[in-house]
């Protein structure tokens, strides 16, 4: 018996909670056909860009500039000529960008974790982490997992996980939410067996982790042939869930393998409801834009939140690459669909013809094609047109033979000029969110 779920929810309306509310209105617009969803998220974009205009100094320059606002009107015909908003410009118009109303809101300074390179300081609000709730809660029950039954985080952020267990008031939320964190910062064989051990013991219906410190636990018990006590369903985040790595989870867990696609200054933006179908964007609190590069089929993702109005990111352009948008029709949701997010744009590797190339192939490449066993972890880093760098960390003695096929398939899409080094080291770190890049590009 989930005894914990009344028990939650009388809690949140006693204490004046919109979390329920902002719950029903999420399953409410998720049936809704999709040109009524539209026209939903049409009538939020006006209400932030309206309130944009009249209150965040930066937008109130700009807006009319772009013509979405003509004498106090919204038009948003005129919605993609709204300059990107970018790191930089945040970065030189911090103060700007923040609504004159911030007294009357509950809001709160956050930052990314800085994996690109780039932290970017940015303010949120009660109403859009109340929203960015309800969106969590909604994508768990898709998944199979109702609010109160036990979850598991595997993370690798210091920040979260610390937040979760540094004070008495967060201990007793994560025990009524019923949820549990591990520590992926450090996936060593003791952390990796002492993972494993917790979730046999504590049997989560649910398990979010970081796509690398999934596929490092799955590949560990696999290897192994351990016995996992299946949870109803894995998700990954925070990175690029390939068909290889969702492979390997799924013979790990033997459960569905689902992806969410998030960022900490948008929260959840998408999500999988079937897996390897395309992420249903959520857009009752996301509208996302796909704005292709010349000579390529990827996509840098332009996303404006709808919910943050203390800090309002519209047309934002947050870093990742996709190949675009595809036909829903057919799916259980009526959402609009991703067809993928591709990578970190500094993760994309560039030709010197000015082709762009997936993380995806080196991944596919040199982890799965060509290791037979003597990889253990590897990072390719594109140090210019010419020169792409191959990090490893050998498990078993280097098979010289396979290395000489890595080389030439890189070349194959790189350039025949292109000189492949390979570096053998004892450790690869982690970015400082505690994410693994498996590609840096050094090219801009």
């Amino acid at each position: 018996m989930n005894w914990r779920k009344p028990l939650i929810f009388a809690g949140l309306h006693l204490t004046g909670s919109k979390i329920p509310f902002y719950l029903e209105e999420i399953k409410r617009v998720s049936k809704l056909p999709q040109d009524e969803i539209k026209k939903y998220q049409d009538k939020k974009l006006e209400k932030l860009l309206l309130h944009s205009y009249q209150n965040v100094p930066y937008y109130h320059k700009i807006l009319p500039e772009a013509g979405v606002i003509i004498d106090g009107e919204v038009h948003l015909k005129n919605f993609g000529k709204i300059p990107i908003l970018t790191k930089e410009i945040i970065g030189s118009n911090f103060e700007d960008l923040k609504s004159r109303n911030l007294k009357t809101r509950t809001f709160y300074e956050n930052h990314t974790g800085g994996s690109t390179g780039q932290p970017l300081i940015f303010l949120q609000d009660k109403y859009y982490e109340d929203q960015n709730f309800a969106n969590k809660i909604f994508f768990c029950g898709l998944a199979g997992k109702d609010i109160g039954k036990k979850e598991m985080k595997i993370w690798g952020s210091e920040k979260d996980l610390v937040e979760g267990t540094s004070s008495i008031k967060s201990r007793l939320t994560f025990w009524l939410y019923n949820r549990l964190f591990e520590n992926s910062f450090n996936l060593d064989t003791e952390q990796t067996n002492k993972i494993i051990q917790n979730i046999n013991s504590e049997q989560p219906d649910l398990i979010w982790g970081y796509v690398n410190s999934l596929l490092i636990l799955s590949r560990y018990i696999n290897e192994n042939n351990l016995v996992i006590k299946s949870p109803r369903a894995v998700i990954s985040a925070a990175g690029t869930l390939t068909e290889d790595i969702r492979s390997e989870i799924k013979q790990a867990f033997n459960c569905k393998v689902l992806n969410v696609y998030g960022s900490r200054e948008m929260g959840d933006m998408a999500y999988e409801d079937v897996e390897g179908q395309g992420l249903s964007v959520f857009q009752h609190s996301h509208y996302l834009e796909v704005i292709n590069r010349d000579n390529s089929d990827f996509g840098d993702i332009i996303v404006t939140s709808l919910n943050n109005y203390s800090f309002p990111f519209i047309r934002y352009k947050i870093g990742d690459i996709s190949e675009g948008f595809i036909d829903s029709s057919n799916s259980n949701s009526n959402y609009v669909k991703l067809k993928n997010v591709v990578g970190r744009e500094t993760g994309i590797f560039k030709t010197k013809d000015g082709k762009y190339v997936p993380p995806e192939f080196f991944i596919h490449i040199v982890g799965v094609v060509y290791n037979t066993g003597f990889i253990k972890q590897f990072q390719v880093i594109q140090k210019s047109f010419t020169v792409i760098l191959v990090k490893i960390v050998l498990k078993d003695k280097k098979d010289e033979k396979m290395l000489a096929k890595i080389d030439t398939s890189i070349k194959k899409v790189m350039g025949d000029d292109c000189e492949v080094r390979f570096d053998f080291v004892d450790v690869i770190a982690p970015s400082k969110s505690g994410k693994y890049l498996y590609t840096i590009s050094e090219v801009n």
